[in-house]
């Protein structure tokens, strides 16, 4: 493989050198490894934006991708590596943050514990597995190390849960859970295009959104630009998730909305 594809994802802020080191440690192990940082500075320990924030790796080339927001690091939560459909391989903690980039990525093909020794960096720090178990095990495996030879094999059933599973439209209304809320202000829920098709709302009709006991109307769109300035609408956002928003302000200020709330949708 030329120029292997690595990616790095963590909650680290940008006063850290963390960030750096785990670039480092990955091209001392595999110098022709073309590191990305996907997205640092993920709201502290939350697994709902880092897990919607790994789903989007599938606009990126098959790769290895890393994910440290692990706020049970050290503990016996294990480190592993998933094999998606699409032959990527998705390292991190099992705490459900890479459940849902598998739905976008054709699916788990193998999952692995990670528990061999030479594939670490060592010492192994009981707080820092991004830099010494999962981008190592990301470097090793971007040289052709097989996924066979990190550790055991995880039944699938038994990996962590996802932080939220996927909505379902039932008598024409959607309960969803926001997921992620960007430096905008807009949600983004966890709602795939295709699930949403089910409501057939035409561009223009009305949703009627319940949240803090609320009942909201807001049309549907394809663009920010069709809604009035300072005025909501909900459209399906650019990485197969459905977005609410205002039209150049901040839906999540006026309506005090959080990440992990529910949200309900009627035609």
């Amino acid at each position: 493989m030329k120029k292997p594809l690595i990616t790095l994802t963590s909650d680290f802020g940008v006063q850290t050198q963390g960030i750096g080191i785990m670039e480092a440690v990955a091209l001392e192990i595999n110098p022709d490894a073309n590191v990305i940082h996907l997205m640092h500075g993920l709201p502290d320990f939350n697994l709902f934006y880092a897990a919607r924030t790994m789903e989007t790796i599938s606009y990126m080339p098959i790769g290895f991708h890393v994910c440290v927001v692990d706020p049970g690091v050290g503990t016996k939560r294990k480190p592993i590596i998933i094999e998606t459909g699409r032959s990527d391989f998705l390292i991190g903690p099992d705490n459900g943050v890479l459940i849902p980039a598998t739905r976008f990525l054709k699916g788990i093909k193998k999952a692995v514990e990670i528990s061999n020794e030479k594939y670490m960096k060592k010492p192994v720090s009981p707080v820092f597995h991004g830099r010494d178990i999962f981008t190592p095990a990301a470097a090793y495996l971007s040289k052709g190390v097989k996924i066979d030879e990190f550790g055991k094999e995880l039944n699938k059933k038994d990996l962590a849960k996802a932080p939220y599973e996927e909505a379902k439209v039932e008598n024409n209304q959607i309960k969803a859970k926001v997921i992620s809320i960007n430096k905008f202000g807009s949600l983004h829920l966890n709602i795939m295009h295709s699930e949403w098709d089910k409501l057939n709302l035409k561009t223009g009709d009305t949703a009627i959104i319940m949240l803090n006991k609320k009942a909201v109307k807001i049309p549907f769109f394809t663009t920010f630009g069709e809604a009035d300035k300072g005025k909501p609408l909900v459209f399906k956002d650019d990485y197969g998730r459905i977005e609410v928003a205002l039209n150049q302000g901040s839906f999540q200020k006026k309506y005090n909305v959080k990440i992990g709330e529910d949200i309900t949708i009627k035609k």
